[in-house]
């Protein structure tokens, strides 16, 4: 628990001197830094108990079904060579990811919706502790993705459930605080390819239709787990045009989502939308849509401000 505070503190004292340098982190660094040279062995499964940074509480928990849209960051050089939640080495050329609650380690893939651009990484620490943001990413990451310049970048994560099953079994011979998934083959198959341009460049060509399960060859077996392993491979997947919105509440009683859409006609528009999830109907409330990332971190924070804790980005 002390650990994930100081990371917190250190990350927004980082996030903090960022924005006095002008961001200076996000246009990269050729600085070359060096990890211990002994190969990280695999760490134990965790899940996790809630736990509180900054006077707000995360949930932990086995997701696999986790898929959600929003904004990415990315950290670098002040972490390279700390240790991650999990208590491995964090490598910022490494594919790997900080997320708030999902399992770890776990595997996500993670798109950038503005570009197509898409790649699978592991889960090993936890994080961004910043209001608005869903997932951290390494430097490596943002390059292939294609934002490290931006510093954030609007973004799909879905967890993959077979890996990530993979991972848990796995990582659970080692022990940990809770026991994986029991494991199940990683899937096999080809992966459709098609040749990205060099980063900032402009858009690349159209992607295939169907992306393929990713390929097999580059895992290492550890008993009778298989452990798949990110392998830098760049997808491209079909790109449309998205908005990004503050999503303030959903509600099973449309009188409780009209109160709140009623609360929040001050800060822009809002819109209250009928959704159905499975057999239940909800009524979510939005505020958007929103121009650009620092005019929806904005209206976040009036919002949670406002009394609506839970209230986060999304993109849609």
């Amino acid at each position: 628990m002390m650990s994930m505070i100081r990371r917190s503190h250190l990350l927004l004292s980082a996030l903090a001197l960022l924005l006095a340098a002008g961001c200076s982190e996000t246009k990269g660094t050729s600085q070359s830094l060096t990890l211990p040279s002994a190969p990280q062995s695999p760490q134990p499964y965790k899940v996790g108990k809630p736990y509180q940074v900054d006077g707000v509480w995360y949930y932990p928990k086995v997701d696999m079904d986790y898929d959600e849209t929003g904004i990415a960051s990315w950290y670098g050089p002040g972490f390279h060579g700390e240790y991650t939640a999990n208590g491995e080495i964090y490598d910022q050329n490494a594919l790997t990811a900080a997320h708030k609650t999902l399992p770890l380690p776990s595997m996500v893939r993670v798109t950038n919706l503005d570009n197509g651009r898409s790649i699978v990484v592991r889960v090993n620490d936890r994080g961004p502790f910043v209001n608005g943001r869903i997932i951290d990413l390494t430097r490596r990451d943002a390059q292939l993705l294609d934002f490290i310049n931006q510093g954030t970048a609007k973004v799909r994560v879905q967890i993959l459930k077979d890996e990530s099953q993979v991972l848990a079994a796995q990582a659970s011979l080692q022990g940990g605080d809770n026991i994986g998934p029991k494991p199940t083959a990683a899937p096999s198959g080809t992966v459709a390819v098609t040749p990205l341009p060099p980063a900032g460049q402009g858009q690349a060509a159209a992607a295939p239709n169907q992306i393929a399960a990713a390929p097999t060859q580059n895992k290492s077996v550890i008993g009778q787990a298989v452990l798949p392993k990110p392998d830098g491979q760049v997808l491209l997947e079909p790109v449309k045009a998205t908005n990004i919105y503050i999503q303030a509440g959903a509600f099973t009683q449309q009188t409780n989502a009209q109160v709140l859409t009623s609360k929040l006609s001050t800060f822009g528009p809002v819109h209250m939308t009928p959704v159905q999830v499975g057999s239940q109907l909800f009524y979510r409330v939005r505020l958007g849509p929103l121009a650009t990332v620092d005019q929806a971190d904005q209206v976040l924070q009036q919002v949670i401000h406002a009394g609506q804790p839970e209230a986060r980005i999304v993109v849609d």
